[in-house]
C-alpha cells in the first residue's frame, strides 16, 4: 500500500501544475501538460462540440462526414469510422485524436504514440458529460452552458408541440434496413421529451433493426424518416394498412436535416425543433 502511495506521489509532482488528466470512454487515461492546439476529430458529433466551443481553429483534419461548420470542410478528410487513413493522421501532427468508441483504428493511433480520446455520446446523460470531457480539454471554462442552451432549446421546442400530438405512436427510421431509433437513443429521448410515444421500446436497443411486420402491428400514427429510405414505403408489404401511411403522416428529412438529427452534440435543440415542426404540420392531418 505505501509503495503504490508512493508512487502516485511521485507521479503527481512529476506532472505540471495546470496537467489536464481524463478517462475517456474506453476506460484509457491522458495526461495533457497544456490544452491541445492540434486536433484531429474522426466523429462529427465531437467535431461540432470543439467548434462550439469555440476551438474550430485548433482542428487540423476530420472524418469525411464532419461538415458543420462550413470551416470544417476545407480541413483534411481523413476518411470514415471503418477506413480512417493512419498515416495522414499521424502526418498531422495531431496533439489530440477524437474518435469513436467503436473506431478501429484507436490502437493503432495509440501505439504511433499520439494521445487518443474515445468518447461516443449516444443519450442526453452521455452529451452534457463529454461536453464537461472535451470542455475540460479545452481549457474552457464552463462548456455547460453549451447544455444548457440545449436545454433550453429542447424545452422551448416541447413547448410548441400541440395537445393533438401528445401520445402520438412515433415510428423513426433512421436508415435503411428498417433500423429504428428507440426510446433509449438520443433520438427517442428527444420524442419523449416532446411529448410523443416511440413504437420502439427500450428494451431492444438504441438502434435496432427491425422486422416491418412489428412496425404493421405497432401501427404508429406518425413516421418520421429519410428522403433516401422514404422512397416506396408505402408499397411495404402490409404498410398500406398503418395510420400513418393511411392519413399521410410521414415527415421526410432532407440530408442537411438528417444530419443535424443524427449527431448527438450542440444541435440537439435545432434537432427538437425540425422533429417538433413534423409533429405540428402533421399531428392534425
Amino acid at each position: 500500500m505505501l509503495k503504490h502511495l508512493f508512487c502516485a506521489l511521485l507521479l503527481a509532482l512529476a506532472l505540471p501544475a495546470s496537467a489536464i488528466e481524463i478517462k475517456d470512454d474506453l476506460g484509457h487515461t491522458a495526461t495533457f501538460a497544456a490544452p491541445p492546439q492540434r486536433i484531429v476529430s474522426l466523429l462529427p458529433s465531437l467535431t461540432e462540440t470543439v467548434c462550439e466551443l469555440g476551438a474550430c481553429a485548433r482542428l487540423v483534419g476530420v472524418d469525411r462526414y464532419s461538415n458543420f461548420p462550413a470551416q470544417v470542410n476545407a480541413l483534411p478528410k481523413l476518411g470514415g469510422m471503418d477506413d480512417s487513413n493512419v498515416e495522414l493522421i499521424a502526418s498531422l501532427k495531431p496533439d489530440m485524436v477524437l474518435l469513436a468508441v467503436s473506431s478501429r483504428v484507436s490502437e493503432r493511433l495509440r501505439a504511433l504514440g499520439l494521445k487518443v480520446v474515445a468518447l461516443e455520446p449516444r443519450s442526453y446523460r452521455d452529451v452534457q458529460r463529454v461536453l464537461g470531457i472535451v470542455g475540460q480539454v479545452l481549457g474552457v471554462d464552463d462548456a455547460q452552458r453549451i447544455w444548457r442552451h440545449i436545454e433550453a432549446g429542447v424545452a422551448a421546442a416541447a413547448g410548441s408541440v400541440p395537445a393533438a400530438a401528445r401520445g402520438l405512436k412515433v415510428y423513426y427510421e433512421v436508415a435503411s434496413g428498417l433500423y429504428a431509433a428507440g426510446e433509449s437513443s438520443f433520438m427517442g429521448e428527444t420524442l419523449t421529451k416532446l411529448g410523443t410515444g416511440n413504437i420502439i421500446p427500450a428494451r431492444l436497443g438504441p438502434f435496432p433493426k427491425i422486422n416491418p411486420e412489428f412496425v404493421v402491428k405497432a401501427n404508429p400514427g406518425l413516421i418520421m424518416i429519410g428522403a433516401r429510405g422514404s422512397e416506396g414505403l408505402a408499397e411495404r408489404p402490409g404498410w398500406n394498412r398503418i395510420d400513418a401511411v393511411r392519413h399521410g403522416r410521414i415527415c421526410v428529412f432532407n440530408a442537411e436535416d438528417g444530419d443535424i438529427l443524427s449527431r448527438p452534440g450542440p444541435r440537439m435543440a435545432e434537432a427538437a425543433q425540425i422533429m417538433a415542426r413534423c409533429l405540428r404540420e402533421k399531428a392534425g392531418s
